[in-house]
C-alpha cells in the first residue's frame, strides 16, 4: 500500500527527539497507562469510574501520538549536515540578524516546520523569515513581509546547530 505522505526535513537533532519520544511512549508511557487501567479496575464499577474513563482517555491519545510520531519518522528525511556549504544559510542553519528598524538582535535556528518553536527560536525553513533566510550569506539585507510590516534583516551572521 503505497502512501503520498509528504516529506519532512529534519535536522539530525530534531530527528532523534522524534525517535527517542517514540520509543519513551512505546516502553515507559504505554507500561504506565496499563498500570492505571489496572488500578482503575480495581475500583469496582467500570460504568461510573472516571479514572477508568480517563486512564482510557490518555491510552487513546498516547496510541494516537505514537502513530503519528510512526508516520513522521517514516516520512523524514534528515539532512546531512556535513554535506551543507556552511556560509549559506540552510537547514540547521544558526543566524543571527539585526532588524534595521530598532537595531534589534535576534538569533534563529532553522529547522524543519515541525520542529519549529519560536519561543525558543527554532523557525520554519517554510516560515516568512525562514523562507526569507534560506540561501542567504553573512551581511545580506533582507525584506520580510510580516503581519506588522515589511521589516528588513540584515544577516549578521550563520554558523551551524551544534
Amino acid at each position: 500500500m503505497a502512501t503520498n505522505k509528504k516529506q519532512m526535513l529534519y535536522t539530525p537533532d530534531g530527528y532523534r527527539e522524534l525517535v527517542e519520544e517514540l520509543n519513551y511512549l512505546k516502553t515507559v508511557r504505554r507500561e504506565e497507562i496499563k498500570a492505571d487501567i489496572a488500578t482503575a479496575r480495581s475500583f469496582g464499577d467500570l460504568s461510573e469510574n472516571a479514572e477508568y474513563d480517563e486512564a482510557r482517555n490518555e491510552q487513546a491519545r498516547t496510541e494516537a501520538r505514537i502513530k503519528e510520531l510512526e508516520e513522521l519518522i517514516e516520512n523524514a528525511v534528515v539532512v546531512d549536515e556535513a554535506e551543507i556549504d556552511t556560509s549559506v544559510v540552510s537547514l540547521g542553519s544558526v543566524v543571527r540578524v539585526r532588524d534595521e528598524a530598532d537595531g534589534e538582535e535576534t538569533e534563529y535556528s532553522l529547522v524543519g516546520s515541525n520542529e519549529a518553536n519560536p519561543l525558543i527560536g527554532k523557525i520554519s525553513d517554510q516560515s516568512p523569515i525562514g523562507k526569507r533566510l534560506m540561501g542567504t550569506r553573512e551581511g545580506a539585507v533582507i525584506e520580510v513581509d510580516a503581519p506588522i510590516g515589511t521589516i528588513t534583516l540584515k544577516v549578521l551572521s550563520v554558523t551551524r546547530s551544534k
